[in-house]
Formats: structure tokens, C-alpha cells, sequence
């Protein structure tokens, strides 16, 4: 919702389910680089902003499946590190993560395995060895 704050649309959505309160959705937020103070609302917020909330979004209630669509599109360097962090720790914890990406970089740096897609149709999976 373009007219509230960062923080108070993940709250509002927080509280659908009542899986976590404030203070996650507020670590969510820090974990993405965002400050959960910001008073600014979301319309204000430049693509990379709003690219990094929708990954707090993501990953504030723990999931165990998170699917990503071009995820580091609107990022700056700085963020595209932080977001390949938060993917590889919400891995490690045990989530599983689709990700979708044109971009070779984060399919090699991040996927244990590869769908290849042509005219919607699969034509190749590969098995990677992710450092």
C-alpha cells in the first residue's frame, strides 16, 4: 500500500496469520538494509527500496519455500550483496528457494540446480556446485 510506510505494510501483512509481531517484521526490514523508522511512505520509495522490502516480505515469517522473480532487478551493488547473503542464509536454514534470473552471475552463484526454459518449455537442468 503505496500511502503507508515500509514497516506498516509488512505489520499489516504480519498480522494476517499472527506468525510474528512487530520485532520481526522490524528485523526482517534491517536484514534488507531498510531502517523500519523510515516514516517515508512506499510511493516515495526509489525500485531498489521497494525491491529490498518485497525480500523482507519474503522472508519475515521463516518460510520453507520462497520463490524469487528476477530478484536482484532495481539493486545497487551494495544490495545485490546483501540479497545474495539473505538467499544463501535462508538456505542454509533450510528453505528451499526458486529463483528466476536472465542473469548468469546469480544463477551461478547461487542455484544447486539449473532449469533451462525456451518458448515456456524446459530443455535442460543442470546440477551446480554453489561456493
Amino acid at each position: 500500500l503505496e500511502q503507508y510506510s515500509g514497516f506498516d505494510n509488512l505489520n499489516f501483512l504480519a498480522m494476517i496469520q499472527k506468525k510474528i509481531g512487530e520485532s520481526e517484521v522490524k528485523e526482517a526490514i534491517e536484514r534488507v538494509g531498510l531502517d523500519p523508522h523510515d516514516k517515508r511512505t512506499v510511493k516515495a520509495y526509489s525500485l531498489g527500496m521497494r525491491q529490498r522490502l518485497a525480500i523482507a516480505q519474503c522472508i519475515m515469517e521463516k518460510p520453507q519455500l520462497i520463490l524469487l522473480d528476477e530478484p536482484m532487478n532495481g539493486l545497487d551493488e551494495k544490495s545485490v550483496d546483501k540479497v545474495y547473503e539473505i538467499i544463501r542464509e535462508e538456505n542454509k536454514r533450510g528453505c528451499t528457494i526458486l529463483l528466476t534470473s536472465h542473469n548468469k552471475v546469480d544463477i551461478q552463484s547461487l542455484c544447486h540446480q539449473v532449469y533451462s526454459m525456451n518458448e515456456g518449455a524446459i530443455t535442460g537442468m543442470t546440477h551446480m556446485t554453489v561456493g
